[in-house]
């Protein structure tokens, strides 16, 4: 197997893209290549009057800034037809003649050579130079079409492995739920009905500390949003974090391990989950609450899979759209909502 070796000034023409802000429309007959066309697939798109600067098929664009540590860095894009798209300021597309388009895209898309350039701290930006003179492999056309007819088979099935995966998810997660509304809505002999504030020691919201966003800080004690808050399980994407003078002006809404957490404004009011203890200590912000058993009633997962039940779900949602001004649940309401739950028998 060949190993000549070339950069992509040697063997590609380059070219930067132009700035489209005054002309972006939503009506526009030309679709924008930014850097959010680029990473999300071209499943994003933004519409312009004027085309800039044209793209022809099998161009490759890539994106050439990014955020420290971004996904978009580098990722590229082959375009597939002619007389769409506009090129937009800081991506640049690539033009060759001497490569298979599909060989150049797997070797230039995240190219590691390319992604050494961003240095966690700053925002990363590729200069022409640098791109020109990245390394490439450069075997014959007929080694190119093999390679890629290898990568092409190969990722096809690793899409449908994933589409697969998926699907079983999707249909676990609904038998589950089926099962669960199952108990919930039947019920069993020797189920009782009681109301939140007979079975807790506490039901409460938090604050947003003074300055918002900006007071928060890079670590420290997590302060839970409603964005952490789901479902099906807690996620720590965009946790925020406050120091402790901050979380010392919260700390009625200090949170305990096995609390369990429901958002009460919001499009995703109703929504729920067991606080993850890795997060801890932790405080609430006004858009989630804290609802912490007593012993002995029933246990916290009990508790979670009574208020995500389809039922319950709906009274709960039912009782949001009740807000004056957007979805929001009261601390009366909580406390009044009723949960069904078998009793425990005495030995």
């Amino acid at each position: 197997m060949s190993k000549e070796m070339t950069t992509l000034g040697e063997s590609c023409k380059f070219f930067n893209g132009k700035a489209h802000e005054k002309d972006i429309d939503v009506e526009g007959a030309f679709v924008v290549v930014n850097s959010k066309f680029i990473s999300r697939d071209g499943k994003v798109r933004k519409n312009t009057r004027k085309q800039m600067f044209p793209l022809f098929e099998e161009d490759i664009v890539m994106v050439m800034s990014d955020v420290p540590n971004g996904k978009a860095l580098a990722k590229c894009y082959i375009i597939e037809e002619n007389n769409k798209y506009s090129l937009n300021q800081r991506i640049c597309a690539i033009r060759t003649t001497e490569f298979n388009i599909g060989f150049l895209y797997y070797q230039l898309n995240r190219h590691s050579y390319f992604l050494a350039f961003n240095n966690g701290e700053n925002q990363s930006n590729l200069r022409k130079g640098d791109i020109l003179n990245c390394p490439l492999w450069k075997p014959p056309l007929s080694e190119q079409k093999q390679i890629v007819a290898i990568l092409d088979k190969a990722f096809t099935a690793i899409e449908q492995a994933k589409a697969n995966i998926e699907k079983n998810i999707v249909n676990a997660k609904e038998l589950f739920q089926s099962k669960l509304n199952a108990i919930f809505s039947q019920k069993g002999d020797g189920w009782e009905e009681r109301q939140i504030k007979d079975i807790t020691t506490k039901i409460g919201s938090g604050a947003t500390p003074r300055g918002g966003q900006s007071s928060y800080k890079e670590s420290g004690i997590s302060l839970i949003r409603s964005m952490n808050v789901h479902d099906d399980g807690f996620r720590d994407k965009k946790l925020a974090f406050i120091d402790d003078e901050q979380a010392n002006k919260l700390s009625n809404v200090t949170i305990e391990e096995n609390d369990v957490l429901l958002n009460i404004t919001g499009a995703s009011v109703a929504r729920c989950c067991i606080v993850d203890k890795h997060f801890l200590p932790a405080r609430v912000n006004q858009h989630v609450s804290i609802i912490r058993l007593k012993e002995g009633i029933m246990s916290n997962k009990f508790l979670h899979f009574a208020l995500t039940s389809k039922e319950t779900k709906s009274l709960l949602l039912g009782i949001g759209e009740q807000g004056a001004t957007r979805q929001a649940i009261t601390k009366v309401q909580i406390e009044n909502f009723k949960i069904a739950f078998p009793s425990i028998i005495e030995a």
